[in-house]
């Protein structure tokens, strides 16, 4: 994949420093929201950087690699997860009308399409890609090249259908094994053991456990040395691509990417080493509680704004950061300045 990735507005981020250092508080005392607003000026290309207006994009596949009891839930639980979606009943779904976020799901690889039509402020496509068989990633490539490929695009095409005036896309994802595949893709990205990276997803047992991390072994094994698309293709998902594409179109398109959990983090790695210098164009919403994550966050040199323990996935963890988001660029364009409001300065009374 050849994302081109934007330079960053110096100019606009010394304006927005300047701007924080005058700003009626003690200089650094907002901490991260400061880091934010700075980050956004960069990205946006002006000292008042916005959050708003925001779109969430979800991304939903089954995966082979469920036959082997990764999961506690049947590959159905994905398909039966996007009607929820839809219906307005999933975390994301409350989240999104909470704040005011049109959701669109996209599904990329569920083996039944859901029956049920999109409620209010929720968009639903089923891409072509979908229909496209995927494989074991224990024993075999979990996509070909031309479905790899494909599913990148499928990404893209969403952030495509986006309006100009979006500043800040979050990313969600769907389907029952996935942290199967991101613990793969993140050990062949790492070069660390498949113990190091799998952790108990949707809450497998100990016997669950133990099989997860002898599945993603047998991958890692398999793949030992592979590149990131490589890597990708071969244990991740059609979700994680999608992830993949939506992510490097959206940068080309200077949006900024408010970053999940594990899983899309896992996609945001792989991007990273596709196309250096992504990273820079994202907010770490939360650590999850997934085993992975923290080495993930590491490598990315990433600081979350967030750390509840959480580890639902499906945009959930960035949608419950974004009202900080907002926060941040709120704070930085509508405090007053020492000299507005006729505050003596310290160091320049």
């Amino acid at each position: 994949m050849s994302a081109r990735i934007p330079e960053l507005d110096q100019a606009a981020a010394r304006s927005a420093r300047d701007r924080q250092s005058r700003l009626t508080k003690p200089a650094g005392s907002l901490g991260m929201l400061e880091e934010v607003a700075v980050k956004l000026a960069a990205l946006q290309g002006t000292p008042l950087p916005r959050s708003r207006p925001a779109a969430a994009l979800l991304f939903a596949a089954d995966h082979a690699v469920t036959r082997h009891g990764v999961s506690p839930y049947p590959s159905a639980v994905t398909a039966a997860m996007v009607e929820n979606f839809l219906r307005g009943g999933a975390a994301s779904s409350v989240l999104c009308r909470q704040l005011g976020v049109p959701l669109r799901v996209v599904d990329v690889g569920v083996m039944r399409p859901p029956a049920l039509p999109s409620g209010e402020g929720i968009c639903f496509r089923r891409d072509p890609v979908a229909d496209e068989p995927g494989g074991d990633l224990r024993v075999e490539d979990a996509m070909s090249e031309a479905t790899f490929r494909r599913a990148l695009a499928a990404g893209a095409t969403e952030v495509d259908a986006l309006p100009d005036e979006v500043r800040l896309v979050v990313l969600g994802e769907m389907g029952i094994g996935n942290t199967t595949a991101a613990a793969a893709v993140a050990a062949l990205l790492l070069g660390r053991k498949a113990e190091e990276m799998v952790g108990r997803g949707t809450g497998v047992d100990d016997a669950g456990l133990a099989r997860k991390v002898e599945v993603v072994g047998d991958a890692v094994r398999r793949l030992e040395g592979a590149g990131p698309e490589r890597a990708l293709q071969s244990a991740g998902g059609r979700e994680l691509a999608a992830l993949v594409g939506a992510a490097g179109r959206a940068i080309e398109r200077r949006k900024a990417i408010l970053v999940d959990g594990f899983i899309v983090s896992v996609a945001m790695l792989a991007l990273e080493r596709m196309a250096p210098g992504a990273r820079e164009w994202m907010v770490f919403a939360h650590r999850s509680a997934e085993a992975g994550h923290r080495h993930v966050l590491e490598a990315l040199g990433a600081r979350p704004l967030l750390d509840l323990g959480l580890r639902l996935g499906e945009g959930s963890g960035a949608l419950t950061a974004l009202p900080l988001v907002d926060a941040a660029c709120a704070l930085h364009a509508n405090m007053a300045t020492f000299e507005e409001a006729g505050v003596p300065d310290k160091g320049r009374g």
